[in-house]
């Protein structure tokens, strides 16, 4: 079947009572085993509720299919698939290598906790081209973590080559593939090795439930998720994982929909004379087009734009003007977002002059024209404050 039908009839598990749609939901900690041999054979039963059940096997198996993977955990946010696939295949002494351009949390956590237990962070221009990334690999480095497109700023990275690199030389690869929602980007069947998602986001769709996932085709990699996962304690609930499941059905047309109406608006701000640039890889000459094309089979809703040189409190003035644009740091549910990048973009080791302020837009299901006549609205406050 085509992506689109695979989401709306997933792989089943064979054993359901009764025939319904949607899984059950389970919830209990306690698992009764059938006989006193399986009360120790965790390869064969479940003998733990928080080691998943039927609602946590079905998303599962679902993501399986949906990342072309073979071997999915989950974790209760976003952040903690960040966290627990680091921690899952990082020791005491390695290099991490880190796009610059990486999601807050991401960047936080290996500052503050990978820091702690030996594990040091190499952060890289994601501009580079990839044999400038391989020079920057060291006997250390274990591991190579891509974001494409970056946080905040959309640059594009050539991925299938520098997982190519890592390969050869024996380094590990993975991505946050929160912007391709496992739909429109199939990181490993470009060569890397870990997908990881905020499911909270295109996943459940509708910003009511947290839940993080890790992907690999790898059975040693799978084995350390797994471990990790039992190790540290981390389980989701039955309930946040029939709602995952909920929202995968419907991913295709949401994305679509995300897609048709963000490139509209980047197309209207694009010639609108208050903006500087807007930056969305699926925009016709935008930068990373060309890399966009090449291995994304669509786009989502989140993008930014660059506004022209203004005073202060233009951008506040613009932001506060907004009535149907919420604003909020999450994204990917049904409502549309921004937000001011300016405040995030000074940890950045590589910091680029982008010649005016920076705003970050999610296109939500609202219709397009009214979206566009509240960001006339906006600009219409900025305007008085422009130089």
């Amino acid at each position: 079947m085509k992506p689109a039908s695979r989401l709306v009839h997933p792989p089943r598990p064979a054993a359901q009572p009764t025939a319904t749609v949607n899984p059950l939901i389970q919830k209990g900690s306690t698992v009764l085993l059938p006989d006193a041999r399986a009360l120790y054979d965790d390869d064969a039963f479940v003998t733990y509720g928080r080691s998943g059940l039927a609602s946590h096997e079905a998303l599962k198996s679902a993501l399986c299919d949906l990342e072309r993977a073979e071997a999915v955990e989950l974790y209760p946010s976003g952040v903690a698939a960040v966290a627990g696939a680091l921690l899952a295949v990082l020791e005491a002494g390695d290099e991490l290598l880190m796009t610059d351009t990486a999601y807050k949390p991401t960047r936080r956590f290996c500052d503050r906790t990978l820091a702690r237990f030996g594990v040091s962070t190499r952060y890289y221009d994601p501009t580079l081209p990839p044999d400038e990334v391989e020079a920057l690999m060291g006997p250390r480095t274990r591991l190579i973590f891509l974001e494409s497109p970056g946080s905040l700023s959309f640059e594009m990275q050539d991925v299938p080559a520098l997982a190519t690199i890592a390969r050869r030389r024996r380094i590990l690869s993975l991505i946050d593939n929160t912007w391709g929602a496992g739909h429109v980007l199939k990181p490993l069947d470009l060569g890397v090795d870990i997908s990881i998602q905020a499911l909270t986001k295109y996943v459940g769709g509708h910003s009511d439930s947290f839940m993080g996932s890790a992907a690999t085709r790898d059975p040693d990699i799978a084995a350390r998720l797994k471990a990790g996962v039992t190790d540290l304690g981390w389980s989701v609930a039955a309930e946040d994982a029939y709602a995952m499941l909920r929202g995968m059905r419907t991913l295709d047309v949401r994305l679509r929909r995300h897609e048709a109406t963000g490139l509209a608006l980047a197309s209207w701000l694009e010639a609108r004379p208050e903006v500087l640039q807007v930056l969305h890889p699926a925009l016709s000459g935008a930068p990373g087009h060309d890399l966009w094309k090449r291995d994304y089979s669509g786009a989502c809703g989140l993008f930014a734009l660059i506004l022209k040189p203004a005073q202060a409190g233009a951008t506040a003035a613009f932001l506060d003007a907004l009535r149907v644009f919420g604003l909020g740091f999450s994204w990917g549910g049904f409502e549309s977002l921004a937000i001011d990048c300016d405040p995030q973009l000074e940890v950045r080791q590589f910091r680029r002059d982008y010649g005016g302020a920076l705003v970050r837009l999610h296109a939500g299901l609202e219709d397009a024209e009214d979206l566009i006549a509240d960001l006339e609205a906006g600009l219409e406050a900025w305007r008085p404050l422009a130089v």
